[in-house]
Formats: C-alpha cells, structure tokens, sequence
C-alpha cells in the first residue's frame, strides 16, 4: 500500500470519528429519523405515485402523518405519564395513599406459616420487610421525581432534538433513494453481501419497531385499560411499563399484571382478582402469540434468548432507546457471522466440487 493511500485512509478514519462524536449529543434524534423514514418510507413511494413523482410535497405529506400517528400521540401519553408519575410520588409522600395501612392489612390475612418463615429467615417478621419494601418504594419515587425534574429542565434540549429529526426524517424521505444507493455503493463489501447486509437492517427494523412496539402497545393498553377498571391506581404509569416490558420475551407484561393478582387476592378482591388473571393469561398473553407471525415474521425473528440479552443490555447502555438498539446490533452481528460462515464454506464447496469434476474426467 502506497503512503498516499494509507494517508488518505488514516484522513478517512479520522474524519470519520469526528463526525460520529460530533452527532453523539444528538445520536437519538438522528436514530429515531432513520428508524421512521424506514418505516414509512413504503407510504412516502406510494404518495408519491400518486402525486406524479413530486418528492418534495410526498415527503411533506409523508412527515404530516408520522407527526399525526407517531410523534403527537407519544407527546401525549409522555406528558400525562410523567403528570401521573408525578402526582403518585406526591401522594405517597404526603401519606394520601397510606401504604402502611394496605401493608398491615396484607400482614392480618397472612397465613402464619409465611410470618414463621420470614422470622427464620432471620427477618423480624413483616415489619422487616415492609420496612425494606418501604426504602425501596421510596428509592423509586424519587427516581421518578428526579425523572420528572431532569425532564423540566432539559425541555429545550428535548426540542431541540425533535426539531433536528423532523428536519431529518423531511430529508430522509425525499432523498432517501438516493441515500441509499450513495451507501451501497460506499460500503467495501460485494454487492451480494452489501444487499444482505441492508436488507437485514431494514427487516429488523421493521420487526422490532412496527411489530414489537405493536404487540407491545396493544399489551400495555389492555393492561393500563384493565388496571383502571379494576381501581388499580396509577393504571396509566402500569400500563406503560407493562408496554416496555412486554418487549421481553418470556416474562414481558407478566411482571406487573402477575403482582397485581396476588395483591387483589390478599386484599380479599377475589372477583378483581380473578378477572385480572383471565385477562392476564388469556387476553394479554395470547395476543403474543396472535399478532407476532403476521407482524413480524419468521424470517427477521431472533432466538428469544438473544432478543431478553440485548433488549436488557441496550437498555443499560442506551436508555429507551436501547429497546431498538440492542436487538438491532444483536440482528447485525448474526447476520455478519452468518455471512462470515458462507463465505468461509464456499471455497470449501467449490474444491469439492472441483476435485468431483477431475474424477469424473
């Protein structure tokens, strides 16, 4: 390799890494653009047809329905959660929902086989371990305010960036074929594997975004709706979490509606409780199994294993976003080991298939 071209390659790499850390502020903003113009990009042709090849006022259009079905709808629902978060911390604080008389009610029905097994575990009793359950109560609450705190004071930086992504996304639909022939042509690979690799990407995407988010709203809804029928305080902020946690595979949406049954049944609700499971297991949990294949297919499915570690792993690394993130990476890296393993196979298959021939002859 030439100096001039080892030098250009070094000027690359360089300018590279400046412009990636010159977008980490933003990093969300300009994710989130990609992730909507892939989804709405079939919507943006179709207009676009229809409007005799004017791109420009597609991508307008196209930007007014993802501002109408996406991003109103998520402001709404992010404004009454954080209302709600809010407002619960409050009441707790201020002894309005006294958890200390739900606990001494819990503790009265409690069978005394389970205070004799919190006492030798070493516990003094209930008290100890509502004491423990308390601190964390509290723990959280305060997460929660200083959630709603960070919030409040980063509100000009969060429109900042949904200001950057619409600007964004408008340029992403019309200019997005173009885009991306620029990248494939970019990218040092064969055309064969470049095709894989985008249509991968794009597939998960769409996977992970349009049919897991879907699967999980609709879980979270019917899980905040049935929360509110049942007097369940807070039945927005479960719900939401129910919506979030629905994305894991397994144990998902469980983790909440599963706590709430055995509480309605400690507290003596036992018709409450009793709907809560039918509509738990019968209801929330079919609807996994019922909306997936349709809406995400087969084919850019990941082992559920895969999806649990690099949903949680994401999550820790990037925040919400790491919902996307993660099993985003995760696709990636199977599908470059898997086109590692082809490649790594096809001289094999061709001398085979060449010493075949020579016998043959």
């Amino acid at each position: 390799m030439s100096i001039q071209r080892a030098s250009f390659y070094a000027l690359l790499i360089m300018v590279t890494v400046a412009f990636v850390w010159l977008l980490i502020p933003y990093y969300t903003a300009v994710l989130w653009a990609v992730i909507l113009a892939i989804l709405f990009f079939p919507v943006h042709k179709r207009l676009e047809r229809l409007l005799g090849g004017r791109s420009t006022i597609a991508a307008l259009l196209t930007l007014f329905l993802c501002i109408c079905l996406v991003i109103l709808p998520a402001l709404g629902i992010l404004a009454s959660l954080i209302q709600e978060g809010s407002s619960l911390y409050q009441r707790i604080s201020s002894n309005e929902i006294d958890l200390n008389a739900h606990l001494l009610r819990l503790q009265s029905i409690l069978p005394e086989f389970l205070n004799n097994w919190l006492t030798s575990l070493k516990l003094d009793g209930f008290a100890e371990v509502w004491t423990k359950l308390s601190s964390g109560f509290m723990e959280a609450g305060q997460s929660i305010a200083g959630g709603v705190l960070s919030f409040g004071q980063n509100t000009l930086q969060f429109f900042i960036s949904m200001g950057l992504m619409l600007y964004l996304l408008f340029f992403l639909f019309r200019d997005g074929a173009s885009l991306g022939r620029t990248v494939r042509h970019s990218i040092p690979l064969s055309d064969d594997y470049t095709r894989q690799f985008i249509d991968k990407f794009a597939a998960v995407v769409r996977a992970t975004v349009r049919g897991n988010m879907i699967i999980a709203i609709t879980q979270g809804a019917i899980g905040g709706l049935s929360f509110w029928a049942l007097g369940i305080e807070a039945a927005l902020l479960w719900g939401v979490v129910m919506t979030f946690l629905s994305m894991l595979p397994a144990i998902g949406a469980a983790i909440v509606w599963v706590p709430a049954a055995i509480w309605l049944f400690l507290i003596g609700a036992w018709i409450k409780g009793i709907l809560m499971v039918v509509i738990g297991a019968f209801v929330i949990g079919l609807i996994d199994n019922l909306l997936r294949p349709p809406l995400v297919g087969q084919g850019a499915r990941l082992p559920d294993y895969v999806v649990l570690i690099s949903t949680v792993g994401g999550i820790s690394l990037f925040g919400l976003s790491g919902f996307v993130i993660g099993p985003l990476i995760a696709a990636l890296f199977i599908s470059a080991w898997s086109l590692f393993t082809l490649q790594q196979q096809e001289p094999t298959s061709a001398s085979v298939g060449r010493r075949i021939e020579d016998r043959g002859n």
